[in-house]
């Protein structure tokens, strides 16, 4: 067993494990900590705690000590020139004429490295928009692209549910979602109804997926044929939470019916094959 502290860099991401070296330190405790790229600024998400030897990629860094005043200011410091740089290289990418769009900021908490994320439709050659940007701020510079669903959680928002967006507030890693959710739970296939502010399929369609699997292999689908208390009918709408089923008579005589699935039997289903679905 090894013990470690879990530090966070953003208010949404990945936590990251260091060495609490000896020290004793508590959740929400602001850090300075020594990575691959020099001394970060984090915040303490779990106390010192052990996990398994196997879960520690090595080498495990350390974390140095909880952040003072100076500390502190240096922060807000950083914050301010991250808004000035945002302008000047906005400005510098106007001028170079490069098809891209400037998301975010971000100076490393020594000052030495500046990244820009951007996104973009294809490739862009920004090799003289860097050289550009480093003769004016003497500092190493990184140029980043990334996809829609980045500049969504670096931006923030609020979602058509009224929550703020799971990627900024909570979700660690973006999981794979395709259409195929949506219909198996019964969603409008309407873009604009399924898709998040980034464009792409919503985050969430993901969360009750599982049980919505479940629920299709129990369920008759519509079109399919069920043996029920009334006689042989055919499926003609279902509802998978609740399980109830409108069937309308095979032979044609008598008004539908309301019924449930744990009271019918089915005789053939009418679920389409399985096929491989694009996934976003």
């Amino acid at each position: 067993m090894t013990e470690v502290i879990s530090v966070k860099f953003k208010d949404s991401g990945k936590n990251y494990y260091f060495s609490p070296d000896g020290k004793k330190y508590n959740a929400g405790d602001n850090v300075i900590v020594e990575t691959a790229n020099g001394l970060a600024f984090g915040s303490v998400a779990e106390a010192n705690h052990e996990v398994e030897d196997d879960r520690v990629v090595p080498p495990l860094k350390k974390a140095l000590r909880v952040a003072n005043d100076k500390d502190m200011q240096r922060l807000e410091d950083n914050k301010t020139k991250e808004a000035d740089a945002f302008k000047i290289c906005e400005e510098k990418i106007a001028s170079h004429k490069l098809d891209m769009k400037l998301v975010s900021v971000e100076y490393s908490f020594d000052g030495g490295k500046i990244t820009f994320f951007f996104t973009a439709d294809g490739r862009v050659d920004f090799r003289e928009l860097v050289k550009d940007l480093a003769n004016h701020f003497h500092a190493r510079i990184e140029l980043r692209q990334i996809g829609v669903r980045d500049e969504a959680r670096m931006l923030g928002g609020v979602g058509i549910c009224g929550q703020e967006y799971c990627c900024k507030r909570f979700l660690d890693d973006f999981l794979p979602v395709s259409i195929k959710m949506a219909k198996e739970q019964g969603l409008s296939l309407n873009p604009t109804k399924i898709s998040g502010s980034c464009g792409r399929l919503m985050c969430c369609l993901n969360y009750e997926q599982n049980s919505y699997e479940y629920l299709n292999s129990i369920t008759p689908s519509v079109g399919s044929t069920v043996k029920t208390e009334q006689g042989v009918g055919v499926v003609i709408d279902v509802n998978f939470i609740t399980g109830n089923l409108t069937v309308k008579p095979k032979d044609g005589e008598g008004a539908p019916y309301k019924t449930n699935r744990k009271y019918v039997k089915i005789l053939g289903n009418n679920k389409p094959k399985k096929q491989d679905s694009d996934k976003e």
